[in-house]
């Protein structure tokens, strides 16, 4: 089709605008931020050799988280270590958010993800159902579940008013 412009990605705008987000999935995902630097750059590695492969602007972040979790399963196929450490220290919470912070990072990986993308990354559920390939329906019922282990966890810490998980 003639007067169709095509997609170009340009690095380092993908980076400056993604770097956060793809981090922080890496994070949430891996537990460690060593193991966090290696999926943010084998992530970007595969941007580099696969770029003329985004459609558009959209599609680059829904390629991004998918290629972000990918990579995340094979570091954890490759090195299968025991547990990961935790990172330390993360400044920009408060001492709330820190706790749901530490207490999504101890959900079992497909609710930590769902909920990753929910509530950090501001996704809908269309949106994460797409990027992770899976129905809209098995999104809403892992958000469910991590909610009520989430609720359930959090009731010890802030009495019974953990409602609003």
């Amino acid at each position: 089709m003639q007067g169709e412009q095509k997609y170009v990605v340009d690095i380092d705008d993908a980076l400056r605008e993604h770097t956060d987000m793809v981090y922080k999935i890496a994070l949430s995902q891996t537990k460690s931020s060593n193991d966090a630097d290696d999926v943010f750059q084998e992530v970007f590695m595969r941007l580099l050799t696969h770029s003329h492969k985004i459609l558009s602007q959209e599609h680059l972040k829904a390629w991004l988280i998918r290629v972000t979790i990918n990579c995340c399963k094979k570091h954890f196929r490759i090195w299968r270590r025991g547990d990961a450490e935790i990172v330390e220290e993360i400044p920009y919470f408060t001492p709330e958010e820190h706790e749901v912070y530490y207490t999504v990072q101890e959900l079992p990986q497909k609710y930590r993800t769902v909920v990753h993308l929910f509530y950090y990354e501001e996704m809908s559920i269309k949106q994460i159902s797409d990027a992770l390939k899976t129905r809209e329906s098995t999104v809403k019922s892992q958000l469910f579940r991590a909610r009520e282990m989430l609720r359930e966890t959090l009731k010890g810490e802030y009495g019974h008013n953990a409602q609003s998980v």
